[in-house]
């Protein structure tokens, strides 16, 4: 589980990173990040609308497999960013190991992930 001093919190970042980021596509997310005033750590957000799954359970399920992709990558990721993942459909019948992969994938194209 990614620790909570990780996570984006407040409504109005959230909608910061969106309206101001840059966006990077996978298959079954999109990836908004923005460089943020905290240049020591990078804080990342998971947005999974009813619409894209009904049950909870569903749901909890494909942020648990996310938090734990980007918890993966933390000792590779840029410090000073924040980052909303917006969760599509096609994610809630990923394999957990399909969504780690994408996750690398993404944050590599957005120039999150150090050299």
């Amino acid at each position: 589980m990614l620790a909570s001093k990780y996570h984006l919190s407040g409504k109005k970042l959230f909608e910061k990173v969106l309206k101001e980021g840059k966006f990077v596509q996978s298959d079954s997310f999109g990836l908004a990040f923005l460089e943020s005033g905290d240049k020591d750590i990078s804080h990342f957000g998971f947005i999974i609308s009813t619409k894209v799954a009904k049950e909870a359970v569903n749901r909890n399920r494909v942020k648990r497999a996310l938090s734990e992709a980007v918890r993966y990558q933390m000792d590779k990721v840029k410090n000073g960013y924040d980052v909303v993942f917006l969760v599509k459909g096609s994610s809630v019948k990923a394999s957990t190991e399909r969504l780690m992969n994408e996750v690398g994938i993404a944050l590599e194209k957005a120039g999150i992930i150090k050299n």
